[in-house]
Parts: structure tokens; C-alpha cells; sequence
């Protein structure tokens, strides 16, 4: 249906204006009358398919707008005073932005979960607790909830961060090095060491191999990487390293079944709250397909035992569903398996770093010698 801006007096004799749905200008003055407003003007807006569609607001600007929502519900304000607040308090033009159109959308009767998926800008996820929260009359708690569970994700995702920032670092460093003196120094001495008319030893006829292979092929293969870096960004992989594998795995699982937890303590049903999931893992079909299963009459853990889930997860998820607490089960299974991850990241990182360091060092010491070797030989010889 159409969007119509009004302009008009609210019951108390103060100005108002906002935006309305309706089929038709007859329609829209009907429904603002309902609301006791005297329209004074009213025009059909822009279509909304016609405006540039909003990004998607950070985690942390969910977690700012789930929290500070919730405290003013829960205060005892009416939604439309709180959104107000909202827009007002945010420094950024663009989420600021947003909170308007919601607003202007719940005040044109839509309905709070329908105008958070229609302003493009909030996760599907936080929109299905809202509209279930509205349904079974606690909003309040269920914001709190997803809150909570937003909050860990992006606690997750700044520990990954942390654990990789100094392999990476290192990494970067290491190549840099190696890079440049396979580039700039080695082929300024490559030129005295063939004037020695002598076999070279093996290192330094590797590293001699090893700088003319990175002068010829090096550019090409660093633009064939950052080719390759952007065609998986534009398919939305992520590069994960080998040694992450267990890690991530470990976190995914922790992620997907403390929301899990949190959709099913909002009422949401577990084949929906399945489907919901599976967007936070790369392998997200799987999750689908534990959704088919469970759908068809398979209990849960059966599903996942099914996909080779690990079996302390399977053993926790069929004592919970055999007791009936399905959602402590599974905020057990996430607060597990984030601790383990958790240990393995410290470790991680506690072994990282004489790895490295050992690692740049044999590469800068095969170079040192390399180069070292064919001038000892030629002092040898001068003696």
C-alpha cells in the first residue's frame, strides 16, 4: 500500500505531522481521525522502494538500541516517546535517520516488529524476537534477551580478532622482510657472485633462484591474490587459517545454540528458530537441513547426530529434550563450547608468538648465510 504525509492537530491541540499507510487519501484521514488527529494537509509520499535501501546497523548499534529500549519500556514510557529518544540521543545522522522512519512507521499504525523489517537497517533476527515479544506481550524481555545475545557475539568476534592480530602482524612483517631483501639485496650481490667464476653453494644458489622467481613472478602473483581476496569478499567467504578451523568451529557452535536459546525462550518454534540460525554459520545448510529433520518428526539431537555433530553436544541437547528443558541444554552447550574455545585461543596465542619469532628468524638466517657462505669461500681462497 502507499505511504501519504499528513500534517494536522493531535487531541491536545498540538502540531503533528507524520507518515501514514493506506490504499487510499480517504483511508488515511479515517485511520488518523481513529487516532484523534485533525489532519490538516495530506499528500501521497515518495514509494519507498524509490529511496536508497539503509545498511545494516552494526552489532554494537543493536546492542545500544536493544538495551536503551528496553530501559525506557521498562521505565514506563510509550514506544513512540522512547524511539524519539532514541533518534535524538545518536550522534550518528544515519541510524538517527533510521529511528525516525520506524517511528514514523509505528505512528502510522504499523506494527513495531513490521516497521523495524521494513526499514532495512536491523538484523531479521532482532525484527522475529520483536514480533514474538509483541505477540506474547514481553517485548521488554525479550529485547533484554537478544540484548544479552548480540553482546556475546560481538564479544566473540573482538576475542577472534585479538587472537589473530599478532600472527598477522608478524606475518605481514616477516614477508615484508624476506620480500625485500630477496628484491633490493640479493640481486645487487648476484651480479659479484657470478663474477666469481665458482660454484656457488646450495643455499645461496636457492636464494639466487628464490629472488629471480619473486622479480619475475612476484607482481603478478600479489595481483592475483588481491583478485582472488576480492572475489571471496564480493561471495561473502571468509579466509580463515588452518589453525583456526577448531576455534571457529568451537565458537560457531557456542554462538548458534546461546541464540538458540534466546529464540526459543522468546516462543519463536525450533524449526524457524533453526532457519533464523543459520545465517552466523559459513555452513549454514547444515542447520537447514536439522530444521528438515526436525520438521519431519526427528527429535533434535537425532537430527544433529545425523550431521556429525560432536557427541557431548548431541548427549546434552537429548537430556534437555528428554527433561524438557530445551533451553537450558542449549545455553549449557554455548557456555561450553565458548570456554573451550576460549582456552584454546589462550593457548593460541601463548604459542604464537616464539612461533613466529622463529619462524622469521630461520627465514632471515637462511638469507644471512646464504649470502655470508660464497664470501667465506672467497677469503678461504684468498688465504
Amino acid at each position: 500500500m502507499p505511504y501519504f504525509n499528513y500534517s494536522g492537530y493531535d487531541s491536545r491541540g498540538k502540531q503533528t505531522k507524520g507518515t501514514v499507510e493506506a490504499s487510499s487519501s480517504t483511508q488515511a484521514v479515517e485511520r488518523l481521525t481513529e487516532r484523534d488527529i485533525v489532519v490538516v494537509e495530506i499528500s501521497q509520499a515518495v514509494e519507498k522502494a524509490a529511496r536508497r535501501k539503509p545498511r545494516l546497523m552494526t552489532l554494537n548499534a543493536h546492542i545500544m538500541f536493544c538495551r536503551s529500549l528496553a530501559s525506557y519500556l521498562r521505565s514506563g514510557l510509550p514506544l513512540s516517546d522512547a524511539l524519539k529518544i532514541l533518534g535524538k540521543q545518536s550522534h550518528d545522522k544515519r541510524v538517527s535517520s533510521v529511528f525516525s522512519d520506524v517511528l514514523a512507521a509505528v505512528e502510522g499504525g504499523k506494527k513495531f516488529h513490521a516497521a523495524l523489517a521494513e526499514s532495512g537497517a536491523f538484523r531479521e533476527t532482532l525484527w522475529r524476537v520483536v514480533e514474538s515479544g509483541e505477540q506474547s506481550g514481553s517485548l521488554i524481555a525479550v529485547l533484554e534477551q537478544v540484548a544479552q545475545q548480540f553482546r556475546m557475539e560481538e564479544t566473540l568476534s573482538r576475542k577472534i580478532k585479538s587472537a589473530m592480530t599478532y600472527p598477522i602482524v608478524m606475518i605481514v612483517v616477516g614477508v615484508g622482510v624476506v620480500a625485500f631483501l630477496l628484491s633490493f639485496v640479493v640481486p645487487k650481490l648476484a651480479t659479484m657472485f657470478e663474477d666469481m667464476g665458482q660454484l656457488l653453494p646450495l643455499p645461496t644458489r636457492i636464494l639466487l633462484a628464490m629472488s629471480h622467481f619473486l622479480n619475475t613472478f612476484g607482481l603478478p602473483l600479489l595481483i592475483a591474490l588481491l583478485v582472488f581476496w576480492l572475489i571471496q569478499r564480493r561471495r561473502g567467504k571468509k579466509m580463515t587459517l588452518p589453525f583456526m578451523k577448531g576455534i571457529r568451529e568451537r565458537l560457531t557452535l557456542a554462538l548458534i545454540m546461546s541464540h538458540l536459546a534466546t529464540l526459543l525462550k522468546s516462543g519463536i518454534p525450533l524449526v524457524q528458530a533453526l532457519r533464523m540460525a543459520s545465517s552466523m554459520d559459513t555452513r549454514s545448510q547444515r542447520w537447514l537441513d536439522i530444521a528438515d529433520l526436525v520438521r519431519a518428526g526427528h527429535r533434535f539431537d537425532r537430527a544433529l547426530e545425523k550431521q556429525n555433530f560432536p557427541e557431548e553436544v548431541v548427549y546434552i541437547v537429548r537430556v534437555g529434550e528428554m527433561g524438557g528443558d530445551l533451553t537450558e541444554s542449549l545455553t549449557n552447550v554455548g557456555q561450553n563450547n565458548w570456554e573451550i574455545a576460549q582456552t584454546q585461543m589462550e593457548r593460541l596465542a601463548t604459542l604464537m608468538e616464539p612461533a613466529m619469532v622463529l619462524i622469521l628468524g630461520v627465514s632471515v638466517g637462511f638469507i644471512v648465510l646464504a649470502i655470508l657462505l660464497p664470501i667465506f669461500n672467497l677469503s678461504g681462497m684468498a688465504k
